[in-house]
């Protein structure tokens, strides 16, 4: 019975041990002070690009803007992206533009706990302190929400945010998207986009049993939040299918594609909360980046740096 008891008493020691050890691992790095002018137009279209207005704005409930998004149901649980106005007490309102530039490009909050990969922050991880401050900038104009979204539901083991720090150092990748010598400043701006703000493969790129984005990006993925679907966006597999940069960059305006049906699932809010908001000759970027045969997608090719 003793014996029974000090293997109970041991096992405890060493999860509890553990635990701690994963609450302690730092996570995040140190990173100079953002004090740049934002500029508010400029914050705003790249609110858009990224997908901030359509995540975080429930236009199903005709949800104030950018008070909390409808929620996300996953197999690890259910994610309600957040109030991200001005407002103090329920929104950001008691950020810094450090905050922000930490919650972007590392994924990790204010408290230093790691966010959950359905923000996707990884695809965030190039932007410039311009950027942060044109974001910070445009949220700063939003009218204030005082109004707080419920809480994510996620199942255990899930629920230990802890456990998202080994998760991100053998699962989590890091996007690129600096500009490629020898590229049309197009096609170089399709890949800034692509690969960064409008993080295509988030959705359009399948995931592994603990929601780590495959290694193979863009081949599509069936099992989105909500039960739908993403095709791929291959090259080969857009051009067997009709598409050309024409009309890419005009469904990504209209939702409206070759055969004149319409873009369903979550790519219509895609379309009405971001891409048809962008400028033709992004849209054309975009279209002109994916449809290239000799276009490598990179926001998976290299793991992430520990952090």
């Amino acid at each position: 019975m003793r014996g029974l008891l000090r293997s109970i008493l041991l096992m405890g020691v060493v999860t509890g041990g553990g635990y701690a050890g994963l609450r302690a691992w730092p996570i995040g790095e140190d990173a100079p002070r953002i004090t740049l002018d934002g500029d508010v137009r400029r914050g705003a279209y790249l609110a858009r690009a990224a997908g901030c207005v359509a995540c975080h704005t429930d236009t199903a409930a005709d949800g104030p803007a950018l008070a909390g998004g409808a929620p996300l149901d996953t197999p690890f649980g259910s994610f309600v992206p957040p109030n991200i106005t001005p407002d103090f007490e329920h929104g950001i309102g008691s950020w810094t533009p450090d905050d922000l530039a930490r919650a972007l490009r590392e994924g990790v909050s204010p408290e230093g706990e790691p966010y959950y990969p359905a923000f996707p922050f990884e695809f965030y991880a190039g932007f410039s302190d311009q950027d942060i401050a044109d974001l910070w900038a445009a949220l700063a104009t939003v009218p204030a929400v005082a109004e707080t979204r419920a809480e994510s539901s996620v199942g255990f083991p899930f629920s230990i945010r802890s456990g998202l720090k080994p998760w991100r150092a053998s699962a989590m990748r890091e996007a690129e998207s600096r500009p490629v010598l020898g590229r049309s400043d197009e096609w170089n701006r399709g890949r800034e986009l692509v690969e960064g703000a409008a993080h295509c493969g988030a959705c359009h790129t399948g995931r592994g049993l603990l929601g780590g984005l495959d290694a193979e990006s863009f081949g599509g993925n069936d099992d989105l939040p909500g039960g739908s679907a993403a095709p791929s966006i291959r090259a080969a597999d857009l051009t067997e299918g009709g598409w050309t940069a024409s009309a890419l960059a005009y469904a990504l305006e209209t939702g409206i594609t070759p055969s004149g049906d319409v873009l369903g699932g979550s790519m219509t809010e895609v379309v009405e909360q971001g891409s048809s908001f962008l400028d033709e000759s992004d849209r054309r970027a975009i279209a002109t980046y994916l449809l290239d045969p000799e276009t490598k997608p990179s926001s998976l090719n290299a793991l992430a740096q520990l952090r």
